[in-house]
């Protein structure tokens, strides 16, 4: 089923939208869950929650790209309970993606913040790159991928993803300096 039709399913209310919703997108929200998380039920606690959180948010929001807008969600939602995991003092790898981004807030900033001007720096930072280079970029931030993971799919090495996110992290930092952005 296409996503326009899914999502008219969400607007009529109409309950098949969340069976049609995991059959297309259930893996990938899985997958978006599981790098973060890296665990079983609470990946799937995040993916049932991703469910019920796009049933509330549709209507009045008509996403543009459903995956995208799961995946968001998905991703948010992972991140909160991978915090909520880190406070009870269970420590998983997401935390050297963490400590990677963070080097590129420039100094003396103040805390991450979600807001409009951000974004739109994020997204004119990403079509600045090449496509290699932003998918990579994306795949570890945005995904949670390993720099293994990232290799096997990207179809190169280890150590060509270890230069690429390294040089664009730099740029990263560079480009927010630039634009007087403070994370």
């Amino acid at each position: 089923m296409d996503d326009n039709r899914i999502i008219d399913l969400y607007f009529t209310r109409d309950e098949r939208a969340i069976e049609m919703t995991d059959a297309k997108y259930g893996k990938l929200l899985h997958h978006v869950a599981y790098t973060i998380l890296h665990s079983e039920p609470d990946s799937e606690e995040c993916v049932n929650d991703t469910y019920m959180k796009a049933w509330g948010a549709m209507p009045p929001e008509r996403p543009n790209l459903l995956s995208a807008f799961l995946s968001k969600i998905t991703r948010n939602l992972s991140i909160n309970r991978y915090l909520q995991n880190k406070a009870r003092g269970r420590m998983m790898t997401t935390e050297r993606v963490f400590e990677e981004i963070a080097e590129c807030v420039p100094d003396g900033a103040g805390p991450l913040s979600d807001d409009i001007a951000l974004r739109d720096a994020i997204n004119s930072f990403l079509e600045s790159m090449t496509i290699v280079s932003r998918k990579i970029f994306v795949k570890r931030y945005f995904y949670m991928m390993t720099v293994k993971e990232i290799s096997v799919d990207m179809r190169t090495s280890v150590s060509n993803v270890k230069v690429s996110l390294m040089r664009s992290r730099e740029k990263f930092k560079a480009y927010l300096e630039k634009a007087g952005i403070s994370i």
